[in-house]
């Protein structure tokens, strides 16, 4: 079974918001997640809860701790509300694309910057990603570049185009929709991504869809700026991408998986007993379980939930892992990995 190594815990900081039980409560309920934080371990306790929705992504990062990332795509009209929704359940982490055909970015612009301004929040509070898509991903009457411009040229556009749809005058994590037709052409894109990295309009580089561990190790050999990001779909199709997800780990890589939940095989599973019975033992339910697993693994799932109370159970599994707290051990992630059917 492919696991990244823990890096060191963030000390908490005893920051004067914190100074009291009184206080923790009084922030919970403004932030609307009182009462999420249903630690069945004894040693766990709620004043010991790093509020995730009260810190900032930042500070998130710094941790070096598993978090989840809200994913933006098939919400449509819907979008500015629901990231809006997101951001004031706690996500800190949003993920979309340049790509009108399956995601609506100006929504969550919208978003962004209505939560931000009802929650005080800075700019550097949120990580935002988001992704050039090639023509063969885009809807041919929804085009958001010139599609007759050269690849470099349809890669600056895109790239401005998110700009000026996420109201931002940076992006935290661009990512490559999935590799071009050939590997040169993919090699244009990125340089042209190198490039916005350089002059910092672009923080850090990754890819998505990418299936081929040799093309992967080709893309990140060849890369002067490497891919600090794989954004894959997680399904048994692909094998759930053992080997990949082990290259990342040794190359300091953050695995990002959607259909975590979704894929049939996973649907399947997680309606086993045993599965049930061990979620039910720790406070979750099998799909937060899930979120655990991946995350205890060193990864990064997606959540893409419309729904509220659902946002909010996510991101009080996610506070529980920034606490510190160990809720799968060694041999209960071995288990699960057993129930998944994701050998290594």
């Amino acid at each position: 079974m492919v696991r990244i190594s823990k890096r060191p815990h963030m000390r908490r900081n005893r920051s004067k918001t914190f100074k009291s039980k009184w206080m923790l409560a009084i922030l919970l309920t403004v932030v609307g997640i009182s009462g999420m934080f249903t630690m069945r371990q004894k040693n766990v306790h709620t004043a010991n809860v790093v509020l995730v929705s009260a810190i900032s992504a930042t500070r998130i990062l710094s941790s070096g701790k598993p978090y989840l990332l809200y994913g933006t795509a098939w919400k449509e009209g819907e979008t500015a509300r629901l990231v809006n929704e997101a951001i004031k359940s706690g996500f800190r982490f949003i993920d979309t694309a340049c790509q009108p055909k399956h995601y609506n970015e100006p929504g969550v612009g919208e978003g962004i910057v209505s939560a931000m301004k009802e929650l005080g929040l800075s700019r550097s509070d949120l990580f935002i990603q988001t992704k050039f898509t090639s023509l063969n991903g885009q809807d041919p009457n929804r085009v958001p570049y010139d599609k007759d411009a050269s690849v470099e040229d349809q890669v600056y556009q895109s790239i401005e185009e998110s700009l000026k749809n996420l109201r931002t005058e940076y992006i935290d994590s661009f990512v490559l929709h999935s590799p071009m037709r050939n590997h040169e052409e993919t090699m244009r894109v990125w340089r042209v991504l190198e490039e916005k990295v350089d002059n910092g309009v672009i923080r850090q580089l990754g890819i998505s869809n990418c299936y081929d561990i040799h093309h992967f190790e080709k893309i990140h050999d060849d890369a002067r700026i490497k891919p600090a990001v794989l954004q894959n779909r997680f399904y048994s199709d692909s094998g759930f991408d053992v080997d990949l997800r082990k290259y990342c780990a040794d190359n300091a890589i953050r695995y990002q998986s959607f259909w975590t939940l979704t894929s049939s095989t996973t649907r399947r599973n997680l309606q086993k007993l045993e599965v049930k019975q061990m979620a039910e033992d720790k406070g979750l339910t099998p799909q937060t379980l899930m979120y655990v697993y991946m995350m205890e693994l060193g990864h990064t799932p997606l959540s893409g939930t419309t729904n509220r109370e659902h946002m909010l159970s996510d991101v009080a599994v996610m506070e529980r892992i920034q606490a510190g707290e160990t809720i799968l051990s060694e041999e209960e992630l071995d288990q699960m990995s057993h129930l998944l059917e994701i050998e290594s």
